[in-house]
């Protein structure tokens, strides 16, 4: 151990949670002891593995409370949203279950010479680095899909939420995981340093563009090793017409829940120029004084926390500050709220039409207008960015909706929706800088079992009469 891990409450600096940083030996350790623990946890039956994945929602469900005032705690969101984030992780199991026996059973097909056969067989250990943004659900997306497949698991929760993963952790050991079969090792890069470069068969990430293009080079020369990221994105949202007022809730749901800590927030607003793209700003205007900035269990209920931290606020503020010198128009600005911490920053609107702005994910409620001369100009403005994850568009017209939808470069794309909207029983991911083309969600069970085709025939019988040459 190389030190003490401690998580703090953004709203107040109080500690929440600590325990020791894992170094490079006791990764090691904890990749050993799942190395050992996987093939016996393989050979169960799935049904055993089932019932086990089922007693781990049956832990959450009794300990839900407890669970979401910790999540609340560590990454200061409202405790209404962190008990949506716990109903998540407990509606993961009955849809990682679907989605196994579907994309990883078994079937097989009568031949001539007996059948073929296909089967899934679990890579082996798999390495998971949580996010703090949603520190149980996110992971848990990953964990359960490998656990389902037969597959030993290190996980690495963020370091601004590792008591999250610890009550986690705790969990599955109370629904009767098989030891070592999930191993959990705290700590911040270093710690994930050392996992990604040991001996795993695959790594499942969900975080960072930069820490995402890192992963990629570390494992240039490493193939055989599994990759599935999820890397956030520059998210367009096209607001073409409609009601005014209702456009402006989708719009403000989209840019500023969760403190636009979701990498599905719309970061770019994309309005026609004129009179009707300046009713949508304004009502948007409207609708953000009415959003209600708070502690996780402050009552009346807040609709927004703080960032997860004072350095992630300062990134924020470091962010509106480069907008505004490079020429973007600060109709609301990203502020401190009055008698808050530094953590706290309240949601902002920038109009960044005819301005050059970096194409970077901006993780906060930060909203950048830009305004656009026709359809084909929005389209434009909304693929001009390297990322792919997340693209919406607010419209009365069907026509168009079909228009964008066969041109988007998006993995998400909602209509008439907030672009945070997904449900766990559809795939989940983006292209371009946003990930490698692995969506996870429902289609997670893909990667963490590698298919195998077999010819099954129950005798040995001679070949020759299919092989034409042979002398007799």
């Amino acid at each position: 151990m190389t030190g003490v891990l401690i998580s703090r409450n953004p709203a107040t600096g109080d500690a929440v949670w600590q325990g020791d940083i894992a170094d490079a030996a006791t990764v090691a350790g904890a990749l050993t002891r799942a190395r050992v623990a996987q093939p016996g946890w393989a050979d169960l039956a799935l049904d055993a593995r089932i019932a086990i994945v089922r007693a781990f929602a049956a832990r959450v469900t009794a300990a839900r409370d407890e669970f979401a005032a910790m999540i609340a705690r560590e990454t200061g969101k409202p405790l209404w949203e962190a008990a949506q984030e716990v109903g998540s992780v407990i509606g993961k199991i009955d849809i990682s279950i679907a989605a196994q026996a579907e994309r990883a059973g078994e079937r097989s097909q009568a031949m001539p010479f007996g059948r073929a056969v296909l089967r899934h067989r679990p890579h082996g250990v798999f390495a998971v680095l949580g996010p703090y943004n949603f520190p149980a659900h996110l992971p848990n997306g990953h964990i359960v899909p490998a656990l389902l497949a037969g597959d030993a698991v290190v996980f690495k929760p963020s370091e601004e939420t590792p008591g999250t993963g610890a009550m986690m952790a705790r969990f599955w050991q109370d629904a009767g995981l098989p030891d070592g079969v999930l191993n959990i090792v705290q700590g911040g890069r270093e710690t994930g340093v050392a996992l990604a470069g040991g001996a795993i068969d695959g790594l499942l990430f969900t975080g960072s563009a930069q820490t995402g293009m890192y992963l990629r080079r570390l494992f240039a020369e490493r193939p055989e090793v599994i990759l599935a990221l999820e890397l956030g994105g520059n998210n367009p949202l096209i607001a073409w017409d409609g009601d005014p007022a209702a456009m402006a809730s989708i719009i403000a749901q989209s840019a500023f829940i969760s403190a636009g800590q979701r990498c599905s927030c719309a970061r770019r607003l994309i309005v026609p120029d004129g009179a009707r793209g300046q009713a949508i700003i304004d009502a948007l205007l409207a609708f953000m004084d009415r959003i209600c900035i708070g502690a996780w269990d402050e009552r009346p209920e807040p609709a927004i926390g703080p960032l997860v931290s004072m350095a992630a606020a300062d990134r924020a503020r470091a962010a509106a500050a480069e907008l505004a010198e490079l020429g973007a128009r600060v109709l609301k600005p990203l502020a401190t709220p009055v008698g808050r911490g530094n953590a706290f920053v309240t949601p902002a609107l920038f109009d960044a039409t005819g301005i050059s702005v970096p194409d970077e994910e901006i993780f906060a409620p930060l909203l950048q207008i830009v305004r656009v001369a026709d359809f084909d100009a929005a389209i434009a403005a909304a693929n001009a960015t390297r990322f792919g994850l997340a693209a919406g568009l607010l419209t009365q017209d069907r026509r168009l909706w079909h228009v964008y939808a066969r041109r988007a470069r998006a993995g998400v794309l909602n209509w008439n929706r907030p672009t945070t909207g997904a449900t766990g029983s559809m795939p989940f991911g983006g292209i371009g800088a946003s990930g490698n083309l692995r969506p996870s969600a429902y289609y997670a069970a893909d990667y963490c079992a590698y298919p195998v085709a077999s010819f099954e025939a129950e005798g040995v019988s001679a070949q020759s009469q299919d092989w034409p040459g042979l002398v007799s």
